[in-house]
Order: structure tokens, then sequence, then C-alpha cells
């Protein structure tokens, strides 16, 4: 099943050289490309990947993971890979559930398959509480965005088809992994994940994607509200203006209240004001979202030419 299958590995890698050696000796052996993307490393990560047999590919500076990530799909393709698993060069995966993480896309039962930290209680990693619940929450919104359940949207560890990898258009540099949830669930791409175990902490050294939480829930809040814009956007605008109206509305019952309470708006004629204020809002929202909306059907089409352009290249 596997051998018939062209298997590419991609493992994006900032200042890894304590881990790099020992994820790379792990993968399994039916694994045809192991692709290193040195996101801008100071120490020995890129020449230590090289050793073990990796094709390394460096940025001169630091962009973040998911430009690594981009970086190593990109060659992904060009190596025709049928199926590429990203893996993080931290040791907290195991390289040897890439073979369970492949096994739906190559008998045809799924594009996309992510390993899932959460979908099974038994499988729950040792993990700090803020670390842990704000993966629990970010998996709540996308599945909201979506109309689909998932249970782990930020999991470094993941399996897609040479079709899905095609599908794909991603803007993030700092990190990939809830955009790529919002833009193949947007796209009806068939999603699983799979239950795995891992490590929660890192053995060595520490994440340098989520050490500061603040900062990576700020980015990945930016990236997905930019995915809701260009693909959602209605969805986005209408929402902000139900805000507005609901303020409006508010706005407007004090003011009445207070009318017919003593008969007259003074003192409190700015409750007016504000309320207008907050409706036109409202409707400006409704009509940027509509306007927005045009654009985004102009987008997939767009997408979908990209696609067929870039199957048809690679």
């Amino acid at each position: 099943m596997v051998h018939d299958s062209t298997i590419a590995v991609i493992i994006p890698a900032l200042n890894e050289q304590d881990n790099i050696a020992r994820v790379l000796q792990r993968i399994p052996d039916f694994v045809d490309h192991i692709i290193v993307v040195d996101d801008g490393s100071t120490d020995k990560t890129a020449a230590i990947a090289k050793e073990h047999g990796a094709i390394v590919r460096s940025h001169h500076l630091n962009r973040g993971v998911g430009a690594a990530f981009q970086t190593g799909r990109a060659l992904a393709l060009k190596l025709k890979a049928d199926v590429t698993v990203n893996i993080d060069a931290d040791g907290q995966f195991n390289p040897e559930d890439i073979a369970s993480l492949i096994e739906p896309i190559v008998d045809g039962e799924a594009e996309f398959v992510t390993a899932s930290r959460f979908s099974d209680r038994d499988f729950f990693p040792v993990m700090g509480k803020v670390k842990f619940y704000g993966n629990k929450f970010m998996s709540y919104m996308i599945s909201k965005m979506t109309g689909q359940k998932f249970y782990d949207v930020s999991c470094g560890f993941r399996a897609y088809s040479r079709d899905a990898l095609l599908k794909l258009n991603l803007f993030g540099d700092f990190t990939y992994t809830q955009e790529t949830f919002l833009n193949f669930a947007f796209k009806k791409v068939q999603i699983r994940e799979i239950p795995v175990r891992v490590r929660g902490k890192r053995e060595i050294g520490k994440s340098r994607v989520a050490s500061n939480v603040l900062k990576y829930g700020y980015q990945t809040l930016k990236i997905i509200i930019k995915t809701l814009r260009d693909y959602r956007p209605f969805r986005l605008f209408a929402g902000v203006g139900l805000v507005f109206f609901a303020l409006a509305f508010v706005s407007g019952v004090f003011l009445m209240f207070h009318y017919f309470r003593v008969g007259e708006f003074t003192p409190h004629k700015w409750a007016g004001f504000v309320s207008g204020f907050f409706a036109l809002l409202a409707v400006l929202s409704l009509m940027v979202g509509f306007i927005l909306d045009i654009f985004a059907r102009m987008r997939i089409n767009q997408e979908e030419m990209l696609y067929y352009l870039k199957k048809n290249d690679t």
C-alpha cells in the first residue's frame, strides 16, 4: 500500500541541533524524501540535517513556521510527492505514527489527516492549563466557523494528499495550522483527525512558536480574521454589524424609556446620537460584507484556476 505512493516529510526547524538528529533517525524507511526547512537557525541544525541525508532548504532570516512550511510544500510538490507529511523538529511527535497518518490518504478515504491530541481523553498530553485551554478554545472557534467538529486545529503533525496541497493557499508566515483548517473546510476538502499520543512538553529547549502565549494568540487571531475576510466576508461583517445594531438598540431603548418616564429627552439626548451612530455603522458593515462577498466569489474562481495551473505545472 505505502510502497505504491511517493512520500515526503517536511520538517520546519529553528535552532533544533539538539533534537533534529533523533527525529530524522526515527523517520520510517518507506519515506522517499525528507525535507528540512532551516528557518534562519544560528546553530548546526542545517549541517546535522544534511549529515543524516535530509534535503535542506535554508532561510537566511527567521521568517516563521508558516513560511517554512510553504517552502517545504513547494519542494514536495516539485518532487512529485503523492502524500506529504509535516512534523515538528522538537521531538514531541512520534515519527513512527506517520504510517497511521498517511493510511487514510493512501486508501482514498481522506485528503487531509491531522494528528489529534484532544479527540481521545486517554491521549491527552501533559501541558500547562493556559496552553491546554487555549488549544481547546481555538478548536471550538474553528469548529463554529466551519460548521464541522474539530478537536485539535493547532497540531503540527499532519498529512496531505497531493491534490490537497495543490488546493491549499496560505498567507500567514507566523503559523499555518488554523489557517489550513479554514482553507480546507471552506473548500470541502475531506478532513480526518487521528488520535495520537504526544509529548506535551519539549524534552530539550522551549517552543519557538508558542513561547509567548499572548503573542501566539494575537497572531493566530489575526490569521483567522483575515481568512474569514477572504472566504466568508459577509459572515464576518454581519457579525460586526450585529454588535453595532445591538449597541444602537440598547442606546435607543434607554432614550425612549427615559422619554416615556419624564416626558422629555433632556439630559440624555446623547443616547439618540449614539444610537444613530451605531445604527449607521451596522448598515455600513452589512454593505461592506455584501461587497466583499462579491470579491470572495471571484477569489474562489481564481483559486480554482490556480489549482489547475499548479496541477499542470507539477
